[in-house]
Protein backbone atom coordinates (compact mmCIF):
# COMPACT_ATOMS: atom_id res chain seq x y z
CA UNK A 1 0.00 0.00 0.00
CA UNK A 2 2.94 2.53 0.57
CA UNK A 3 2.97 2.93 -3.16
CA UNK A 4 -0.21 4.44 -3.12
CA UNK A 5 0.95 6.92 -0.84
CA UNK A 6 3.66 8.52 -2.99
CA UNK A 7 2.29 11.67 -4.01
CA UNK A 8 2.02 12.90 -0.45
CA UNK A 9 5.30 15.17 -0.03
CA UNK A 10 6.88 17.68 1.76
CA UNK A 11 5.51 20.70 0.02
CA UNK A 12 2.07 19.80 1.58
CA UNK A 13 3.31 20.28 5.25
CA UNK A 14 4.13 23.79 4.71
CA UNK A 15 0.07 24.12 3.79
CA UNK A 16 -3.12 24.22 5.92
CA UNK A 17 -4.28 20.52 6.14
CA UNK A 18 -7.64 19.82 5.79
CA UNK A 19 -10.04 17.88 7.83
CA UNK A 20 -9.34 14.52 9.49
CA UNK A 21 -9.57 11.63 7.00
CA UNK A 22 -11.68 8.41 7.78
CA UNK A 23 -11.76 5.20 5.98
CA UNK A 24 -13.54 5.52 2.48
CA UNK A 25 -14.67 9.31 2.60
CA UNK A 26 -13.87 12.20 1.79
CA UNK A 27 -13.10 15.05 4.24
CA UNK A 28 -14.43 18.28 4.66
CA UNK A 29 -12.49 21.72 5.44
CA UNK A 30 -11.33 22.20 8.62
CA UNK A 31 -10.88 25.19 9.41
CA UNK A 32 -8.20 25.03 12.81
CA UNK A 33 -4.22 24.59 11.37
CA UNK A 34 -2.78 21.62 11.73
CA UNK A 35 -0.87 21.22 15.32
CA UNK A 36 2.61 20.59 15.72
CA UNK A 37 2.31 16.98 16.51
CA UNK A 38 0.87 16.63 13.42
CA UNK A 39 3.42 18.65 11.39
CA UNK A 40 6.23 16.34 12.71
CA UNK A 41 3.92 13.05 11.97
CA UNK A 42 3.68 14.59 8.39
CA UNK A 43 7.32 15.00 8.48
CA UNK A 44 8.36 11.60 9.39
CA UNK A 45 6.26 10.14 7.23
CA UNK A 46 7.99 11.48 4.01
CA UNK A 47 11.55 10.69 5.72
CA UNK A 48 10.34 7.21 6.42
CA UNK A 49 8.65 6.32 2.64
CA UNK A 50 11.85 8.26 0.94
CA UNK A 51 14.11 5.10 2.58
CA UNK A 52 10.95 2.49 2.24
CA UNK A 53 10.07 1.91 5.93
CA UNK A 54 6.79 3.84 5.99
CA UNK A 55 3.08 1.98 6.93
CA UNK A 56 0.38 4.39 6.89
CA UNK A 57 -0.32 7.80 7.14
CA UNK A 58 -0.43 9.75 9.95
CA UNK A 59 -4.05 10.88 10.83
CA UNK A 60 -4.10 14.76 9.89
CA UNK A 61 -2.88 13.91 6.35
CA UNK A 62 -5.87 14.65 4.59
CA UNK A 63 -6.91 15.44 1.08
CA UNK A 64 -7.20 18.77 -0.44
CA UNK A 65 -11.00 19.90 -1.86
CA UNK A 66 -8.98 21.10 -5.23
CA UNK A 67 -12.37 22.34 -6.70
CA UNK A 68 -12.86 24.51 -3.41
CA UNK A 69 -9.10 26.48 -4.13
CA UNK A 70 -7.70 29.37 -6.51
CA UNK A 71 -6.14 27.23 -9.25
CA UNK A 72 -2.78 28.83 -8.66
CA UNK A 73 -2.69 27.11 -5.01
CA UNK A 74 -2.89 23.67 -3.51
CA UNK A 75 -0.80 20.81 -4.53
CA UNK A 76 -1.27 19.45 -7.62
CA UNK A 77 -3.60 16.40 -9.03
CA UNK A 78 -4.90 14.69 -11.52
CA UNK A 79 -7.86 16.64 -12.53
CA UNK A 80 -8.11 18.29 -9.82
CA UNK A 81 -8.70 15.00 -8.13
CA UNK A 82 -8.40 14.63 -4.26
CA UNK A 83 -5.33 13.04 -3.09
CA UNK A 84 -5.93 9.40 -1.81
CA UNK A 85 -5.08 8.19 1.39
CA UNK A 86 -7.31 4.82 1.18
CA UNK A 87 -8.38 2.45 -1.22
CA UNK A 88 -11.70 1.73 0.38
CA UNK A 89 -14.99 3.35 -0.85
CA UNK A 90 -12.76 4.38 -3.95
CA UNK A 91 -14.47 4.17 -8.06
CA UNK A 92 -12.29 5.54 -10.14
CA UNK A 93 -8.17 5.73 -9.45
CA UNK A 94 -6.54 8.90 -11.39
CA UNK A 95 -2.94 7.00 -11.52
CA UNK A 96 0.79 8.31 -13.07
CA UNK A 97 2.93 5.79 -14.65
CA UNK A 98 6.16 7.92 -15.35
CA UNK A 99 8.09 5.29 -17.55
CA UNK A 100 9.16 5.84 -21.14
CA UNK A 101 11.86 2.81 -21.18
CA UNK A 102 10.20 2.16 -23.86
CA UNK A 103 10.38 5.09 -26.54
CA UNK A 104 13.16 6.06 -28.50
CA UNK A 105 12.77 9.18 -27.62
CA UNK A 106 12.76 10.09 -24.18
CA UNK A 107 11.03 12.56 -22.10
CA UNK A 108 7.08 11.05 -21.68
CA UNK A 109 8.28 10.19 -18.15
CA UNK A 110 7.58 13.60 -17.36
CA UNK A 111 4.44 14.06 -18.59
CA UNK A 112 2.11 12.40 -15.49
CA UNK A 113 3.90 15.52 -13.34
CA UNK A 114 3.49 18.08 -16.05
CA UNK A 115 -0.32 16.94 -16.56
CA UNK A 116 -1.11 17.58 -13.05
CA UNK A 117 0.63 21.20 -13.31
CA UNK A 118 -2.05 21.83 -16.28
CA UNK A 119 -5.25 19.95 -14.46
CA UNK A 120 -5.33 23.17 -12.34
CA UNK A 121 -7.42 24.99 -15.46
CA UNK A 122 -9.95 22.39 -15.33
CA UNK A 123 -13.79 22.62 -13.93
CA UNK A 124 -16.04 20.45 -11.88
CA UNK A 125 -18.77 19.76 -14.95
CA UNK A 126 -18.28 18.82 -18.51
CA UNK A 127 -19.68 21.96 -20.63
CA UNK A 128 -21.16 20.12 -23.51
CA UNK A 129 -22.60 16.43 -21.70
CA UNK A 130 -23.26 18.12 -18.45
CA UNK A 131 -21.48 15.22 -16.77
CA UNK A 132 -20.28 15.86 -13.49
CA UNK A 133 -17.73 13.08 -12.83
CA UNK A 134 -17.04 13.92 -9.28
CA UNK A 135 -20.23 14.21 -8.51
CA UNK A 136 -21.08 10.53 -9.74
CA UNK A 137 -18.33 8.84 -8.42
CA UNK A 138 -15.64 8.48 -5.96
CA UNK A 139 -12.52 10.08 -7.89
CA UNK A 140 -9.13 10.20 -6.42
CA UNK A 141 -5.25 10.36 -7.50
CA UNK A 142 -4.00 7.33 -6.04
CA UNK A 143 -0.35 9.08 -6.92
CA UNK A 144 2.37 7.27 -9.36
CA UNK A 145 3.29 3.58 -10.25
CA UNK A 146 7.02 4.01 -8.63
CA UNK A 147 8.99 1.89 -10.92
CA UNK A 148 11.26 0.71 -8.07
CA UNK A 149 13.80 -1.17 -10.90
CA UNK A 150 13.80 2.03 -13.87
CA UNK A 151 17.30 0.55 -15.54
CA UNK A 152 16.37 -3.27 -15.49
CA UNK A 153 14.52 -2.65 -18.83
CA UNK A 154 10.86 -2.57 -19.99
CA UNK A 155 10.20 -5.85 -19.25
CA UNK A 156 10.89 -5.76 -15.53
CA UNK A 157 9.40 -2.79 -15.26
CA UNK A 158 5.90 -3.55 -16.99
CA UNK A 159 5.86 -6.32 -14.31
CA UNK A 160 5.57 -3.74 -11.70
CA UNK A 161 3.03 -1.98 -13.21
CA UNK A 162 1.33 -4.86 -13.57
CA UNK A 163 1.35 -5.50 -9.95
CA UNK A 164 0.48 -1.87 -9.53
CA UNK A 165 -2.94 -1.77 -11.54
CA UNK A 166 -3.75 -5.89 -10.35
CA UNK A 167 -4.14 -4.03 -7.09
CA UNK A 168 -7.02 -1.58 -8.22
CA UNK A 169 -8.58 -3.71 -10.74
CA UNK A 170 -9.28 -6.44 -8.24
CA UNK A 171 -11.18 -4.23 -6.47
CA UNK A 172 -13.09 -3.18 -8.94
CA UNK A 173 -11.77 0.80 -9.34
CA UNK A 174 -11.24 1.47 -12.77
CA UNK A 175 -8.14 3.51 -13.30
CA UNK A 176 -7.68 6.11 -15.66
CA UNK A 177 -3.88 6.30 -16.17
CA UNK A 178 -1.49 9.26 -17.22
CA UNK A 179 1.85 8.10 -19.35
CA UNK A 180 4.60 7.32 -19.59
CA UNK A 181 5.43 5.61 -23.34
CA UNK A 182 2.38 3.31 -25.16
CA UNK A 183 4.14 -0.14 -23.59
CA UNK A 184 2.54 0.67 -20.22
CA UNK A 185 -1.11 -0.13 -21.88
CA UNK A 186 -0.06 -3.85 -22.35
CA UNK A 187 0.57 -4.58 -18.36
CA UNK A 188 -2.53 -2.18 -17.72
CA UNK A 189 -4.70 -4.78 -20.16
CA UNK A 190 -3.66 -7.20 -17.97
CA UNK A 191 -4.52 -6.13 -15.01
CA UNK A 192 -7.88 -4.58 -16.87
CA UNK A 193 -8.54 -8.17 -18.68
CA UNK A 194 -8.07 -10.53 -15.44
CA UNK A 195 -10.76 -8.24 -13.76
CA UNK A 196 -12.86 -8.19 -16.59
CA UNK A 197 -12.85 -12.09 -16.85
CA UNK A 198 -11.70 -11.93 -19.96
CA UNK A 199 -10.38 -9.87 -23.30
CA UNK A 200 -11.54 -6.26 -23.84
CA UNK A 201 -12.86 -4.50 -26.50
CA UNK A 202 -10.72 -1.74 -27.47
CA UNK A 203 -10.90 2.10 -28.68
CA UNK A 204 -7.50 3.03 -30.05
CA UNK A 205 -6.76 6.41 -30.84
CA UNK A 206 -3.03 6.71 -32.69
CA UNK A 207 -0.61 7.65 -35.39
CA UNK A 208 0.41 4.54 -34.92
CA UNK A 209 -0.90 1.09 -35.29
CA UNK A 210 1.44 -0.10 -32.04
CA UNK A 211 1.26 -4.03 -33.22
CA UNK A 212 4.36 -4.60 -34.80
CA UNK A 213 4.94 -8.28 -35.32
CA UNK A 214 6.27 -10.10 -32.13
CA UNK A 215 9.16 -12.32 -34.06
CA UNK A 216 10.34 -9.41 -36.42
CA UNK A 217 10.13 -6.93 -33.10
CA UNK A 218 12.70 -9.47 -31.21
CA UNK A 219 14.89 -10.31 -34.27
CA UNK A 220 15.31 -6.51 -35.00
CA UNK A 221 15.54 -5.15 -31.37
CA UNK A 222 16.32 -7.73 -29.44
CA UNK A 223 12.94 -7.41 -27.52
CA UNK A 224 9.46 -7.69 -27.76
CA UNK A 225 8.53 -5.44 -25.20
CA UNK A 226 8.48 -1.27 -26.42
CA UNK A 227 6.23 1.07 -27.15
CA UNK A 228 5.54 -0.40 -30.72
CA UNK A 229 4.30 -3.91 -29.55
CA UNK A 230 1.55 -3.32 -26.79
CA UNK A 231 -1.03 -4.40 -28.55
CA UNK A 232 0.70 -7.36 -30.66
CA UNK A 233 1.32 -8.57 -26.81
CA UNK A 234 -2.24 -7.87 -26.10
CA UNK A 235 -3.48 -9.93 -29.04
CA UNK A 236 -0.51 -12.60 -27.83
CA UNK A 237 -1.90 -12.68 -24.74
CA UNK A 238 -5.71 -12.71 -25.40
CA UNK A 239 -6.49 -9.77 -23.47
CA UNK A 240 -8.10 -7.25 -26.22
CA UNK A 241 -10.91 -9.09 -28.75
CA UNK A 242 -9.61 -8.12 -32.14
CA UNK A 243 -12.98 -8.11 -33.65
CA UNK A 244 -13.84 -5.56 -30.96
CA UNK A 245 -10.91 -3.32 -31.45
CA UNK A 246 -10.99 0.29 -33.47
CA UNK A 247 -7.71 2.23 -34.21
CA UNK A 248 -8.73 6.02 -35.77
CA UNK A 249 -5.79 8.47 -37.28
CA UNK A 250 -3.34 5.79 -38.33
CA UNK A 251 -0.89 7.89 -40.79
CA UNK A 252 2.78 8.69 -41.85
CA UNK A 253 5.65 6.77 -43.14
CA UNK A 254 5.60 3.31 -41.72
CA UNK A 255 8.55 1.04 -41.40
CA UNK A 256 9.48 -2.02 -43.31
CA UNK A 257 7.82 -5.00 -41.19
CA UNK A 258 4.70 -6.16 -40.33
CA UNK A 259 1.42 -4.90 -38.51
CA UNK A 260 -0.88 -7.41 -37.27
CA UNK A 261 -3.82 -5.14 -36.97
CA UNK A 262 -5.87 -5.89 -39.79
CA UNK A 263 -4.81 -9.62 -40.42
CA UNK A 264 -5.94 -10.03 -37.00
CA UNK A 265 -9.14 -8.89 -37.37
CA UNK A 266 -9.05 -4.99 -36.31
CA UNK A 267 -10.64 -2.26 -37.47
CA UNK A 268 -8.37 0.43 -38.94
CA UNK A 269 -9.68 3.91 -39.64
CA UNK A 270 -6.40 5.75 -41.14
CA UNK A 271 -6.55 9.56 -41.20
CA UNK A 272 -7.43 9.35 -45.21
CA UNK A 273 -11.02 7.75 -44.48
CA UNK A 274 -11.45 9.69 -41.09
CA UNK A 275 -11.63 12.71 -43.04
CA UNK A 276 -14.40 11.39 -45.88
CA UNK A 277 -15.77 9.94 -42.97
CA UNK A 278 -16.00 12.59 -40.41
CA UNK A 279 -15.93 12.34 -36.16
CA UNK A 280 -19.84 11.00 -35.96
CA UNK A 281 -19.46 8.40 -38.26
CA UNK A 282 -16.39 7.37 -36.99
CA UNK A 283 -17.51 7.25 -33.24
CA UNK A 284 -21.14 5.56 -34.21
CA UNK A 285 -19.00 2.67 -36.27
CA UNK A 286 -16.77 2.54 -32.76
CA UNK A 287 -19.65 1.67 -31.04
CA UNK A 288 -21.15 -0.80 -33.02
CA UNK A 289 -17.73 -2.50 -33.10
CA UNK A 290 -16.74 -2.37 -29.06
CA UNK A 291 -20.51 -2.86 -28.44
CA UNK A 292 -21.74 -3.80 -25.03
CA UNK A 293 -19.22 -5.59 -23.76
CA UNK A 294 -16.17 -3.89 -21.50
CA UNK A 295 -14.07 -1.71 -23.36
CA UNK A 296 -10.66 0.22 -22.55
CA UNK A 297 -10.36 3.62 -23.94
CA UNK A 298 -6.52 4.30 -25.25
CA UNK A 299 -5.15 7.18 -27.07
CA UNK A 300 -1.66 8.20 -27.68
CA UNK A 301 -1.48 11.98 -27.85
CA UNK A 302 0.12 11.85 -31.31
CA UNK A 303 -3.13 10.98 -32.67
CA UNK A 304 -3.69 14.81 -32.39
CA UNK A 305 -1.87 17.09 -35.15
CA UNK A 306 1.50 18.42 -34.16
CA UNK A 307 -0.12 21.52 -34.50
CA UNK A 308 -2.15 20.96 -31.05
CA UNK A 309 0.26 18.80 -29.33
CA UNK A 310 3.60 18.72 -30.33
CA UNK A 311 5.02 17.30 -27.41
CA UNK A 312 5.44 13.97 -28.19
CA UNK A 313 8.70 11.80 -29.56
CA UNK A 314 6.75 10.27 -32.88
CA UNK A 315 4.83 13.40 -34.23
CA UNK A 316 2.97 12.71 -37.70
CA UNK A 317 1.31 15.56 -40.08
CA UNK A 318 -2.06 15.02 -40.84
CA UNK A 319 -3.29 14.00 -37.69
CA UNK A 320 -7.01 14.99 -35.13
CA UNK A 321 -7.60 18.42 -34.41
CA UNK A 322 -8.93 18.68 -30.68
CA UNK A 323 -12.29 19.21 -31.15
CA UNK A 324 -12.56 16.27 -33.38
CA UNK A 325 -10.66 13.93 -30.73
CA UNK A 326 -12.88 15.23 -28.45
CA UNK A 327 -16.23 14.77 -30.97
CA UNK A 328 -15.45 11.04 -30.89
CA UNK A 329 -14.83 10.67 -27.42
CA UNK A 330 -18.54 12.36 -26.37
CA UNK A 331 -19.64 9.53 -29.36
CA UNK A 332 -18.69 7.13 -26.93
CA UNK A 333 -21.54 8.02 -24.07
CA UNK A 334 -22.83 5.15 -22.84
CA UNK A 335 -20.66 2.13 -23.57
CA UNK A 336 -19.35 -0.43 -20.51
CA UNK A 337 -15.74 1.26 -19.92
CA UNK A 338 -13.41 -0.38 -17.77
CA UNK A 339 -10.45 1.50 -17.63
CA UNK A 340 -8.75 4.82 -19.75
CA UNK A 341 -4.85 6.18 -20.60
CA UNK A 342 -3.61 9.14 -21.82
CA UNK A 343 0.18 8.31 -23.39
CA UNK A 344 3.44 9.61 -24.55
CA UNK A 345 2.55 13.29 -23.77
CA UNK A 346 6.66 14.33 -23.61
CA UNK A 347 7.01 18.11 -21.56
CA UNK A 348 10.49 18.58 -23.09
CA UNK A 349 9.59 18.22 -26.52
CA UNK A 350 7.11 21.75 -26.27
CA UNK A 351 8.32 24.34 -24.29
CA UNK A 352 4.69 25.96 -24.67
CA UNK A 353 3.40 23.52 -22.20
CA UNK A 354 0.30 23.21 -24.54
CA UNK A 355 0.38 19.34 -25.40
CA UNK A 356 0.05 18.52 -20.92
CA UNK A 357 -3.00 20.88 -20.92
CA UNK A 358 -4.65 19.49 -24.12
CA UNK A 359 -3.66 15.34 -22.11
CA UNK A 360 -5.36 16.92 -19.11
CA UNK A 361 -8.40 18.28 -21.24
CA UNK A 362 -8.66 14.95 -22.56
CA UNK A 363 -8.22 12.96 -19.09
CA UNK A 364 -11.18 14.77 -18.23
CA UNK A 365 -13.41 13.36 -21.02
CA UNK A 366 -12.67 10.13 -20.22
CA UNK A 367 -13.41 10.45 -16.69
CA UNK A 368 -16.77 12.15 -17.96
CA UNK A 369 -17.14 9.08 -19.63
CA UNK A 370 -15.98 6.59 -17.53
CA UNK A 371 -18.14 8.07 -14.08
CA UNK A 372 -21.25 8.18 -16.56
CA UNK A 373 -20.54 4.35 -17.60
CA UNK A 374 -20.38 3.20 -13.79
CA UNK A 375 -23.25 5.89 -12.89
CA UNK A 376 -25.43 4.58 -14.90
CA UNK A 377 -24.38 0.48 -14.35
CA UNK A 378 -25.45 0.41 -10.52
CA UNK A 379 -28.37 2.39 -12.26
CA UNK A 380 -29.57 -1.00 -13.64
Amino acid sequence: MAAFKARHCLSSISRRLWGRASSGSFPQRDSNPPSASALADAGRFYREFSSGTAQELPDDFARYQHHKTPKFSGLPTLLKAPLADTLEGLDIALVGVPFDGGASHPGTRFGPREIRNKSSMLRKIHGSTGVAPFSLCQVADVGDVVIKRPWHGVESAQHEIYDYFRQLCSRGIIPITAGGDHSISYPILRAVAEAAGGPVGLVHLDAHHDTVDLQESEESTGSKYWNGTPFSCALADGLIDPKRTIQIGIRGPMSPGKMLSEDAGMRVVDMEEFYDLGPKKVAHEAREIVGDGPTYITFDVDALDPAYAIGTGSPEDGGLTTLEAQIILRGLRGLHFVGADFVCTSPPWDPTGNTPRVAANMMFEQLCLIAESIHRRRKQ
